[in-house]
């Protein structure tokens, strides 16, 4: 494997088989391009993180994010780091993925399409 450091792969493997309930809500909305046709890989490494979902053609990410998350300095940190690497984040708490998976689905599409 050329270029690609291991670490990052074995734990995006990791969070892949360890998803958690709301990422498997949405994860089963996304794939199999099923938004306006647009293919999106689960537990992507980009730099040192890995990403909840990225879309490469569109160079979004979406994160979907529990209560640990509020108020971060990471995730602006992280943010940052992924705006710099050209991509746009969206965030997502899980109670929003539970409770309002269409309107959800309603911004992932309108972020693409903008």
């Amino acid at each position: 494997m050329r270029g690609r450091k291991e670490a990052p792969i074995r734990l995006a493997r990791g969070l892949r088989v360890n998803q958690t309930d709301e990422e498997t809500v949405l994860w089963n909305r996304i794939r199999n391009r099923q938004i306006d046709g647009h293919k999106f890989a689960r537990q992507i490494p980009i730099g040192r993180y890995s990403c909840d979902f990225v879309c490469r053609e569109k160079k979004l990410v979406i994160e979907v994010d529990g209560g640990q998350h509020a108020d971060s300095v990471a995730d602006v940190v992280r943010d940052r780091y992924m705006a710099d690497e050209g991509y746009r984040v969206l965030r997502f708490w899980n109670n929003d993925v539970l409770g309002n998976i269409e309107g959800v689905l309603l911004t992932i599409q309108s972020e693409l399409a903008g």
